[in-house]
């Protein structure tokens, strides 16, 4: 029998930076900036595909309270540093006016090659995510849990929705980063694999054809990371409050302590295909928390606000385990008053109403993420 995983637990969370002027993205940032960032905040910090964008991460943690606490000071401190050359951060997944075709890659070869490789495809990245890593050492373990928690990837991403906005457009949908995103290769919800061997070779024949040098090129919704021992999450939108991050958080690793549960009861979750999954997937970028997914088991669609209730149930031995139990319960709190998505659009609505002009209620819209980002710090 596999041993218990370790279950710790790191996040990764990606930022824009605005000017606190004109709201817009700081397209090219002063250089001595990076040498502050560094000097604050270390080894946590590090630059992303574009130059307006700020990758943090926290340490291996032992428990999700050790990740927030840590994920608090990493918003903070960054805060703090960017405020002094007049910007600021969101945690958002779409800035709402920005222009992409004037945003430019960060000056490193693994972006310079990505750029070049990827050409216009890849200049649309204007986006943001989340990603959450679970330490499980068994290579095997972690291929069977990947298969299985697919089916929960959707229910995972209508709790995190915060990208309403594209190029100052109201896009209808709550969540427009997988539109963008999928347009790259090797994204969206991957295939079963029967064992890691499979996994293995799968990748392997990409990397002997040259067309990718490693699995750190494979940008699926969850993936087993080509860096740690753990099980990444990808599909999240990054949270705007801090709390709903550690909903999400919470609500991924108890999954995985469920299924492991499952695992050694002889039991497991049913796997279904990825055409499923994508379809609730579509489900959940459009109508997030406001809308239901198909129950697959009992062929028809159950709202979100059921599917909650029956998923607390379902992890509270989990939730208990894992020191959790008012994280996983918030999950009815975002139900109830909105994700980022939701509160984006009340503030662009009541600005219009209020007789603002349309790039107005935008700007309203990133003064509103950048007070919201340092919400319960």
């Amino acid at each position: 029998m596999v041993d218990r995983p370790a279950f710790t637990i790191g996040i990764e969370e990606e930022y824009l930076v605005v000017d606190r002027e004109t709201r817009d993205l700081v397209k090219d940032p002063p250089p001595d900036l990076w040498d502050s960032l560094r000097e604050v905040l270390g080894p946590q910090v590090a630059p992303e595909f574009l130059k307006a964008q700020i990758e943090v991460g926290t340490k291996v943690c032992a428990k999700l309270s050790e990740a927030r606490d840590d994920l608090s000071g990493l918003r903070r401190d960054l805060s703090g540093v960017v405020e002094e050359y007049g910007a600021a951060i969101i945690a958002a997944s779409t800035h709402p006016f920005a222009n992409w075709m004037e945003q430019e890659p960060t000056e490193q070869p693994r972006y310079q090659r990505i750029a070049a490789d990827y050409q216009v495809v890849a200049r649309q990245m204007v986006i943001c995510g989340m990603h959450v890593h679970v330490g499980i050492e068994d290579e095997h373990l972690r291929i069977d849990l990947m298969n299985q928690i697919r089916y929960m990837l959707p229910h995972i991403f209508a709790l995190s929705t915060s990208s309403p906005f594209w190029a100052g457009t109201d896009t209808g949908l709550l969540a427009y980063r997988p539109i963008i995103f999928k347009n790259m290769p090797r994204t969206g919800v991957p295939e079963e694999f029967e064992s890691w061997g499979e996994y293995e070779r799968t990748v392997n024949i990409l990397v002997e054809a040259g067309i990718i040098e490693d699995a750190t090129k494979l940008w699926w919704d969850i993936r087993p990371s080509a860096r740690y021992p753990t099980l990444e999450m990808r599909v999240s939108d990054v949270c705007t409050r801090l709390d709903d991050a550690m909903t999400v958080a919470a609500f991924y690793l108890c999954l995985l302590g469920f299924l492991f549960r499952l695992r050694r009861r002889n039991q497991r979750w049913r796997v279904y295909s990825p055409f499923l999954i994508s379809e609730n997937m579509w489900r959940a970028q459009r109508y997030g928390t406001d809308g239901s997914l198909i129950d697959f088991g009992r062929g028809e669609l159950v709202s979100i606000a059921d599917l909650v209730e029956e998923i607390i149930e379902m992890l509270a031995q989990d939730a208990l385990e894992f020191d959790v139990i008012e994280e996983l319960r918030h999950m009815r709190t975002i139900v109830s008053d909105g994700t980022s998505a939701h509160r984006q659009l009340a503030v662009h609505r009541a600005a219009l109403d209020s007789g603002a002009g349309e790039r107005e209620a935008l700007e309203a819209v990133v003064d509103h993420l950048i007070h919201d980002t340092m919400h319960g710090l």
